[in-house]
């Protein structure tokens, strides 16, 4: 079945109706071929709700929907992860972003650490960014999430750990970190409702003063194994652990 976002106003309970305007007119009736009848999925990337929908019309600039019965299963993790991924080179950022999504990331913050090889003028970063945004929203479309996940603008490395300061669990993978006996223990930790924090390096990792500068602020240093790991990896690698350790908990 196919899904749609749409702004929260767009869905009247009240009357059972929905409204789907904008780039997704086109592609409902011009890409997907849809009719009169066919049922859709619709969230508001609010509330975890999935919307089923039955389609009523197809107007040259909106489609007319039927409201027929809301499904409120949650597809979500129970816990939110930040993604503070370290700015790769090429084109990675792009494969991060959507693979992230796919598994569950709530927010995927671009930062800008010491060992990063890529510059983002302003103008760059607002081009890169919208690009971003896109892929998120194409890839929550593609995983049937409820909500699309933000990208941010690009952030210091400083800036970074301020704003996850606040957040219960705080991760940062260093090839340095004790042994995996530790990783376990934090990530069988978690509990619903927790707000989780993960730095991931560019391709030449962590510079060893922003790691002691995460650790003076109470992040904790984990391993991903023996084996030394791409940065489009690490973080696939533990937003998978904490797909198995959450997936069926409820927040």
């Amino acid at each position: 079945m196919y899904q749609f976002f749409v702004d929260a106003g767009q869905i009247n309970i009240a009357h059972k109706r929905v409204t789907i305007t904008g780039a997704d007119v086109n592609h409902i009736k011009n890409v997907l071929r849809m009719r009169e009848g066919e049922e859709i999925a619709v969230s508001n990337g609010v509330d975890g709700k999935e919307y089923r929908c039955g389609i009523l019309s197809l107007e040259d600039d909106c489609i007319s929907c039927e409201l027929r019965f809301i499904k409120e299963d949650a597809v979500e993790l129970p816990v939110k992860v930040y993604l503070f991924q370290g700015l790769p080179k090429a084109d990675k950022m792009e494969l991060i972003i959507q693979k992230a999504v796919e598994l569950g990331v709530y927010q995927v913050i671009p930062v800008a650490t010491k060992r990063c090889v890529v510059k983002l003028d302003e103008k760059k970063a607002k081009s890169k960014i919208a690009r971003w945004q896109g892929i998120a929203e194409a890839a929550a479309k593609q995983s049937k999430r409820s909500l699309i996940p933000q990208v941010t603008d690009v952030m210091s490395f400083g800036d970074a750990l301020r704003m996850a300061s606040g957040m219960e669990q705080r991760w940062i993978p260093y090839e340095l970190a004790e042994g995996m006996e530790r990783t376990r223990e934090l990530v069988g930790s978690l509990q619903p409702g927790q707000s989780i924090a993960v730095f991931i390096g560019p391709e030449g990792g962590f510079d060893e003063t922003e790691i002691e500068q995460a650790k003076s602020m109470g992040f904790s240093p984990i391993t991903l194994g023996k084996r030394i790991l791409r940065t489009e990896t690490a973080g696939m690698v533990v937003l998978s652990w904490i797909v198995i350790n959450m997936e069926g908990h409820t927040a």
